[in-house]
C-alpha cells in the first residue's frame, strides 16, 4: 500500500488524497450576506449533520493553500453570524459549479450562477429558490483549526428554520432519495449522483443482537466464493435456522438437491448461496448455508 506521512507531503497533494478517500461528501451550498448587503453563494463539501437536538450542521471554510487567504463566506459569517445552507440536486449542479469561481467580494454569485434569491424568514441571508431543501441557520461557533494554507474553519450552524419542497417527499412525508436527486463531491472534478441505481437499501436491525461473523459455520465463514457482503447478510441475521428447519426449507429446492447429490458439492453450493443472497433472499440463503455445512461435516 502507498503509505503517506502528512508531514512529508505537499499540502495540495495530501488534500487530494484526502478528498479522493473521504467521498462522496454532501455539499453545503452556503448563502451569506456581507455588511454592505452583497449576496454571496458558495459550495462547501467539508460538510455534514452532527446533531438533531439541537439541530446542528457544520461546514468548513478552509484557508486557501496557494496564498493562505480566506473566502468571502467566512468574512460574512464572522460579520453577521447567519447563513443559509441549501442542498445541491442534480438539476442545479452545473449552476453551482459556476459559483465556485473566485469572484470578488462585490460580486453576487446568485447573479453569476443564475439563481433566484428567496427571502428567509428568520435570518438575513437569502435562500436559493432552486434548491429543494433550505436550512436557515444561526452560527453557534467558528473554530479555526490552524493558521496555514489548507487549515479549516469549522462553522457550527444551528438550524432555526428548514424548508423542504413538497415534490421531493414520499407518500408518508419523508424525503425520497430519488426525487431529491442529491449530488455528492469526490476528489478532483468527480461528483456522485445519489439516485437511481446508485441508491442501495440496506436493512439491518440494530436494536436486537445479530449473530455476527463469529456465529457463522466455519465452512461458510471461510468460503472463498462468498464475499464479505454476502457473509454480512448472514451475520446480520438474528439467528440461523436449525437443522430441521433448514432441511425443510431446502427440501423442495430442485437446484440445491441436484448440487448436494454430487461429490465435491461445496463450491457449487457456495455459488448458489451467493446467487441467492445477491437477490436479497437472506432467509433461503441462510437455510442453504446451514444445509451445506451439515452435509459437509
Amino acid at each position: 500500500m502507498l503509505t503517506i506521512d502528512p508531514k512529508a507531503i505537499a499540502t495540495k497533494d495530501l488534500h487530494q488524497f484526502m478528498l479522493g478517500a473521504v467521498a462522496p461528501r454532501p455539499i453545503a451550498f452556503v448563502s451569506t450576506i456581507s455588511k454592505d448587503g452583497v449576496l454571496n453563494l458558495a459550495p462547501y463539501s467539508f460538510f455534514n449533520a452532527f446533531s438533531s437536538n439541537p439541530p446542528i450542521v457544520i461546514f468548513s471554510s478552509n484557508r486557501k493553500v496557494a496564498d493562505n487567504t480566506t473566502k468571502d463566506t467566512l468574512k460574512n459569517v464572522q460579520d453577521t453570524g447567519e447563513v443559509v445552507i441549501n442542498v445541491v440536486s442534480h438539476k442545479i449542479v452545473r449552476q453551482m459549479a459556476v459559483t465556485s469561481v473566485e469572484y470578488g467580494p462585490e460580486v453576487s454569485e446568485f447573479v453569476k450562477g443564475g439563481f433566484t434569491p428567496l427571502e428567509s424568514e428568520l435570518v438575513k441571508p437569502f435562500r436559493v429558490a432552486e434548491s429543494p431543501v433550505q436550512m436557515e441557520c444561526t452560527v453557534d461557533q467558528i473554530l479555526p483549526l490552524g493558521e496555514d494554507g489548507g487549515a479549516g474553519n469549522l462553522i457550527v450552524c444551528r438550524i432555526v428554520r428548514m424548508h423542504i419542497a413538497e415534490e421531493i417527499l414520499t407518500d408518508t412525508g419523508r424525503i425520497d432519495p430519488h426525487k431529491i436527486d442529491l449530488m455528492g463531491r469526490m476528489g478532483k472534478f468527480y461528483y456522485a449522483r445519489a439516485s437511481g441505481a446508485a441508491v442501495e437499501e440496506i436493512v439491518q436491525v440494530v436494536n436486537k443482537i445479530a449473530i455476527g461473523f463469529d456465529g457463522l459455520p466455519d465452512s461458510i465463514r471461510h468460503s472463498k466464493i462468498l464475499t464479505g457482503n454476502n457473509l454480512g447478510q448472514l451475520a446480520g441475521l438474528l439467528a440461523l435456522p436449525g437443522a430441521e428447519e433448514a432441511t425443510a426449507a431446502v427440501a423442495n429446492d430442485a437446484r440445491a438437491t441436484q448440487i448436494l447429490s454430487k461429490s465435491g458439492f461445496e463450491s457449487d453450493m457456495h455459488r448458489y448461496i451467493k446467487e441467492v443472497l445477491d437477490t436479497g433472499n437472506e432467509e433461503l440463503g441462510a437455510a442453504l448455508a446451514v444445509v451445506c455445512d451439515l452435509k459437509g461435516r
